[in-house]
């Protein structure tokens, strides 16, 4: 059953509760905020007809039966409505780099072949060699890893469960989903060692580039926390120059998408301000860099050896080649996947699975990565 909420206060809203003379007629109304004045004027009645001598709580006769209290505390509780659920740390794999739908759950690896043209001119001659072309192929392979995970709902469990408005089933159910995606995650930013298996993350991949402090603030102290409008604006100036020089000009920080991956502990100096309060560093860089997203993911706040970390990257580029483009990928032959039902006579077990390959550095030119914000 249901309790009435009488009222709520949020904590924007709470202040002194100050009361006067003038107040007198609305103590009843303290019981919307579970102060119970009610019976003031009836026992100040009571009080002033008692002309007995054992003052105002004489003492009772002893009883016949022990002491007890006079109603049982279950019939004096009021049930909020609902389940406050435990919260997990955000998975944000997805929204940094997407998902990739390919393969099958019984497949091995996921490939992704690379291929580089050769050859170089010579002046011309009549009766000189022709110098001829070619071309070089590789093939980055990336090896599926499969989790499963399961449920066991017993008769009695289930019907207990229901007394208290919850379904065993369907709430074990999202917790093997959580679980499943929590993992998914997890090897999203750190692969998974298996031995020889090749299962990389987006921190790990072995095309990454290595990682290049940022700049020292007037402070002496190269984190955000402690530095101005103009030096953090100069940092995320150097990332996009770094992005642009270190592709040979293939990518235009102000004509493509561009991801800037920032650690938790460092995203909410972007508000930081100038001198004059007229505009914030994510203003400027909503101005100066359109094209330019920020995300935050709490990975990253201990990815250099414990270190803070910043990745920079375009997210997708049009160079000629005839895969999608991407600069990252993340495969995932199998989000979640039912396995099968086995029931007995008390219980039935369910079990359920997932397939990721983890994620592949398809153009490390495109990515450039800072340490120290």
């Amino acid at each position: 059953m249901k309790s009435t909420e009488l009222s709520h206060i949020s904590g924007r809203n709470q202040r002194p509760l100050r009361l006067n003379d003038a107040d007198i007629g609305s103590y009843g109304d303290l019981a919307r905020i579970g102060i119970q004045l009610n019976h003031v004027a009836a026992m100040a009645k009571a009080f002033a007809l008692d002309s007995n001598d054992v003052g105002i709580n004489p003492s009772p006769l002893p009883g016949l039966t022990a002491p007890s209290v006079a109603v049982p505390v279950q019939f004096l509780q009021a049930w909020l409505p609902g389940f406050v659920f435990t919260v997990t740390t955000p998975r944000k794999i997805d929204d940094l780099i997407g998902v990739t739908t390919i393969g099958a759950f019984e497949d091995e690896e996921i490939v992704q072949g690379d291929l580089e043209h050769l050859g170089a001119t010579v002046p011309y001659s009549d009766y000189g060699n022709v110098p001829l072309a070619s071309f070089n192929i590789n093939f980055n392979r990336r090896t599926i890893v499969r989790q499963e995970m399961g449920l066991r709902v017993g008769k009695l469990e289930e019907l207990r469960a229901s007394r208290i408005k919850l379904s065993t089933a369907s709430e074990k159910r999202n917790a093997v989903t959580l679980a499943l995606e929590i993992q998914r995650n997890r090897i999203g930013f750190y692969g998974f060692n298996n031995g020889a298996n090749r299962t990389y993350g987006f921190l790990n991949d072995t095309a990454l580039p290595a990682y290049v402090s940022v700049a020292e603030g007037a402070s002496g102290d190269t984190e955000w926390a402690g530095k101005t409008f103009l030096e953090i604006t100069a940092d995320i100036r150097s990332w996009f120059a770094a992005l642009r020089a270190g592709s040979n000009g293939v990518i235009d920080p102000k004509a493509v998408n561009i991801t800037i991956a920032l650690p938790e502990s460092a995203v909410d100096y972007l508000s930081v301000t100038n001198e004059l309060g007229s505009e914030s560093v994510q203003s400027w860089l909503d101005k100066t860099y359109p094209k330019a997203r920020v995300l935050s993911a709490p990975e990253l706040d201990d990815a250099n050896g414990g270190a803070t970390a910043v990745y920079v990257y375009a997210e997708s580029l049009n160079d000629g080649s005839t895969d999608n483009g991407r600069v990252f990928d993340q495969f995932v032959p199998a989000k979640f996947i039912t396995l099968g039902v086995d029931r007995d006579a008390k219980s039935y077990i369910e079990d359920f699975a997932n397939a990721t390959a983890g994620v592949l550095v398809k153009r490390p030119y495109a990515v450039k990565r800072f340490t120290g914000v």
